[in-house]
Parts: C-alpha cells; sequence; structure tokens
C-alpha cells in the first residue's frame, strides 16, 4: 500500500532556529501516529510541515493525495454563529462547487454529529473552551478528511471536555462504517491518550526522531531502552 505522507532527511529552519533534522519516516494509510517529546522538541513543527504549512529547508516529503484537515490546541474561530464556522469554510472551496444552501446543511448535519446542534446560530467565540474544540472538529469532519492531523487537541480542556473530545476523536478513528481509510497523526503530552489513540509513537528530542516504535513496543521498558535510552529517560520522568 502506498505511503500517505514520506519524509527523506527532511529538516526545517525557521528564522535562523534549527526545528527538525534529518526527518525521514513515511505515515501508511489507517496508522494511528502519536508525536511525543518535550517542549521544543519539533512536534508542533513536524505535524505543520506534514500538514504542508511549512516547506522543509532540505530532504524531500512525498504526500499522496488525499483530503487532509488539522486541529490545533486554541482553535481559531471566525467571529461569526457556529453554523457560519462550518458552512463558510464548505461554501468557499471553489473545488466542490456548493451552493450555500447545501453547505449550510452540511455544516448542520457536521455540529449535530460532534452534539452542537443545538449552537448553531450562538457566536462561536461565545462558546466553551470544550465547545469550540468540538466545533473545530465539526470544521474539519465536514470536509470528509482522509488523514487527520492534531496538534494537543486537549492540553486546555478540563477532565469532562477532554473525555468528551476523546470519544469523538476515537470515533472517527474507528467509525462503524467507513467508506474511507482513516489515518491520524497527533502530538500530545497524554501519555494515557496517546495508549488510547496510538498504534504507533514517534519520540522527538530537540528536532530529531529518537524513538519510532509500535505502540505496545513503545510502553514496554525493556524493549524501549534497548532502542532509545533518551526515549526511556523520558517516559520515566513522565510517568508516575
Amino acid at each position: 500500500m502506498k505511503a500517505l505522507l514520506s519524509l527523506s532527511h527532511v529538516s526545517l529552519k525557521l528564522g535562523g532556529v534549527q526545528a527538525l533534522s534529518d526527518i525521514s519516516l513515511s505515515i501508511e494509510p489507517g496508522e494511528q501516529v502519536a508525536l511525543i517529546g518535550s517542549n521544543g522538541s519539533g512536534k508542533s513543527c513536524l505535524l505543520r510541515m506534514l500538514h504542508g504549512l511549512h516547506e522543509p529547508s532540505d530532504g524531500q516529503m512525498h504526500g499522496a493525495a488525499c483530503g487532509q484537515a488539522m486541529l490545533f490546541q486554541r482553535p481559531h474561530m471566525l467571529r461569526t454563529s457556529s453554523l457560519n464556522n462550518v458552512a463558510l469554510g464548505l461554501w468557499l472551496d471553489r473545488s466542490r462547487s456548493l451552493s450555500w444552501k447545501v453547505a449550510k446543511q452540511l455544516a448542520h448535519d457536521a455540529l449535530s454529529r460532534v452534539g452542537l446542534s443545538g449552537v448553531t446560530t450562538q457566536h462561536a467565540v461565545t462558546l466553551s473552551g470544550g465547545q469550540q474544540q468540538r466545533l473545530a472538529l465539526a470544521r474539519a469532519w465536514s470536509r470528509e478528511p482522509e488523514l487527520l492531523f492534531l496538534d494537543e487537541p486537549t492540553a486546555s480542556l478540563d477532565p469532562p471536555a477532554k473525555r468528551e473530545i476523546e470519544a469523538l476523536v476515537h470515533q472517527w478513528i474507528k467509525p462503524e462504517d467507513a467508506p474511507k481509510i482513516r489515518t491520524l497523526v497527533f502530538a500530545s503530552h497524554n501519555l494515557g491518550q496517546v495508549k488510547r489513540w496510538a498504534s504507533r509513537v514517534i519520540y522527538l528530542e530537540q528536532g530529531r526522531i529518537l524513538a519510532d516504535l509500535p505502540t505496545p513496543d513503545f510502553f514496554n521498558a525493556d524493549c524501549l531502552k534497548q532502542h532509545s535510552l533518551q526515549a526511556f529517560l523520558f517516559l520515566q520522568g513522565e510517568t508516575p
């Protein structure tokens, strides 16, 4: 099966700072890939580059054509209704050529899917943090992506809101009937979340990949220690 994305010896400089160095990896269809590491390790930069928001400074990046969407830790809300926050993106996408009526119906469906059918007319910036994150999910899912990027999607939320977002993402990863294979790449400091979502874990440190393992192997202390002492020490420090 052809990789959705592949990077070969890719590096990234941002404002003279070496953000990523010599990154080589491939993302296969149907994987759930977690990016972990301390603050400043390069997780967000790698996500943004995979999504096409940063151009590599060196190396090669190839991607198979597929629908993509990205969800940020603090999503930007348009200063309009919740419904318009979803519908406008669909309507303005000229590749889809949707009428405003159809875009609004698709937006209604997406908001209902994330439990926000009761706030369609409410101004998006007045929603709670958890509601805004669900709205951001609705915006992403309305575009029917095959590949979804999440950057610390629950880091700023309270426990009930975190559980809501986790449940929604889990439904997206493994729906009851999915016509397309869905792939997830996400950054998280929540190791419990990593265990629940990920099939594969990549550990970054100072912009380099120091471990890339299936989730059971990554959380097997003996296996991880043999593969990467730095990742092992990080995990020991993060685990109570």
